[in-house]
């Protein structure tokens, strides 16, 4: 009976499901700050100016730490990373004293957050790399990074209440204690896996093949034994590589979208439509919960399509994509057209559901075309995606102080084409890239 209940809930699964946990907790902490901080901030009168400080210093330290998280992983070993970048961050949650006056403080301690949780999804492609044989590897990074989404969701739902009730200092120790009990989780269920010279792991690009080498196998290596692998990162072809590029160019396209509504639609929602967050209720959830259901059908969709071999690699990454990201497009150039909270909600769950469904088609490209360095190749695009946060929001505050200008204020849709015209076009030009230039072929060996 127990051999039979293995073989039904594979080792692999478990590794996916903790990894999905993992993103779930770290987005309820992204959100729970910016709750917490912000109704700290406003009851000690902090000006717009340095709230926005404090709230985007984060993505600096988050965007550092990408490549040296794929260079950690690569090196080290995934699994060890990730124990270590949760650990880093539920301490600095536990430790920060939540004082908006204190500046500097709160400064370095979201500096460190950003730069623990740099480390997260490099580590997390690495491993899943590792673990997830090429025709479960859609939906297994659809489930894993559909946990943002459902994190954010449950974010926005419960945190409110906890600072009402409890104070916004609560809010990081819940954290942390999330952080630590999926720490405690990780320590003892997660593993490597199982060494062997298994060769149809090692050709489709999977298991034991992606691992760091050891010190044995070094020594093996040192008194002139072979292996059929080299650690050596070709910086230069990942940096160089077409492939790669359509890779960014989308990643930098999707943060830019997700980061701009995500910032900016309780404005539009607020000065925009004239309508009050608290009166809106839970349908504010609305588009992360559809991130979420759509990053799941699409990898359960691209699979399929890869396993019944409806499609191949290439094409159905291509395929899902250009849905993604074309539907989007037309979801945010008629957002600023609908003038009701029923319509923005709509609107900005379709464009969100949609490009959630085209990270079947980039978001997984890193592990078809670079196994073994999925983790690097995650660092560099995710680097562009946190750039592209930084840029579209700051961008965005530029837009609407321009457009208050010229409208006097913000309540007219002209006020708002720019702003949700930009991620619609660059969604445009960014699908059209990945038609060009992606692959489903492995090209990294």
């Amino acid at each position: 009976m127990p051999n039979m209940s293995r073989m039904r809930f594979p080792k692999r699964y478990l590794i996916v499901i903790l990894t999905f946990i993992s993103t779930c907790v770290c987005y309820i902490e992204r959100v729970g700050f910016s709750i917490a901080y912000t109704v700290a901030a406003d009851a000690a009168g902090v000006n717009q100016s340095s709230k926005g400080t404090i709230l985007s210093t984060f993505y600096y330290g988050y965007a550092c730490s990408q490549v040296p998280g794929g260079w950690a992983a690569q090196k080290i070993g995934g699994r060890k990373v990730l124990l270590l970048s949760f650990v880093l961050w539920s301490s600095t949650c536990f430790l920060l004293p939540l004082d908006p006056n204190r500046v500097t403080i709160l400064v370095v301690a979201r500096l460190l957050v950003g730069v623990a949780q740099g480390f997260i999804f490099p580590s997390i492609h690495t491993v899943l790399a590792q673990w997830v044989p090429p025709h479960e590897r859609s939906r297994s990074v659809s489930l894993t990074t559909s946990g943002m989404y459902l994190g954010a969701a449950m974010g926005m739902l419960f945190l409110p209440s906890l600072v009402k009730f409890k104070g916004p200092q609560s809010v990081f120790l819940a954290e942390a204690a999330l952080g630590v009990m999926w720490s405690l989780l990780w320590f003892e269920y997660a593993s490597d896996p199982p060494r062997s010279d298994h060769p149809k792991a090692t050709a489709a690009g999977f298991g034991e093949y992606l691992l760091p080498i050891n010190a044995s196998q070094k020594q093996k290596l040192e008194n002139g034994g072979t292996a059929g692998r080299t650690t050596k990162i070709p910086w230069k072809r990942i940096f160089i590589s077409l492939p790669v590029w359509a890779i960014v160019v989308n990643n930098f396209t999707f943060h830019y979208a997700l980061y701009v509504l995500m910032n900016w639609l309780p404005t539009y929602f607020e000065q925009g439509l004239q309508l009050s967050l608290q009166e809106m209720g839970s349908s504010k959830m609305m588009p992360y919960l559809n991130m979420f259901i759509f990053s799941n059908i699409g990898g359960v969709v691209a699979d399929h399509f890869i396993t019944k071999r409806i499609l191949s690699v290439t094409k159905t990454r291509k395929f899902l994509n250009t849905i993604g990201f074309f539907v989007a497009s037309l979801a945010l150039m008629t957002l600023p057209m609908f003038r009701t909270s029923t319509g923005a909600i709509f609107c900005s769950s379709v464009a969100l559901g949609f490009l959630a469904l085209g990270r079947a088609g980039f978001a997984v490209n890193h592990m078809d075309i670079a196994p073994r360095y999925a983790g690097i190749v995650m660092g560099v695009s995710n680097t562009a995606g946190t750039l592209a946060g930084i840029i579209g929001v700051d961008l965005t505050g530029q837009l609407l102080e321009t457009a208050k200008t010229t409208y006097s204020d913000l309540s007219s849709p002209e006020s708002w084409n720019a702003v949700f015209f930009i991620p619609g076009l660059l969604c445009i030009l960014s699908s059209v890239i990945f038609l060009l230039f992606s692959t489903g072929e492995r090209i990294f060996d």
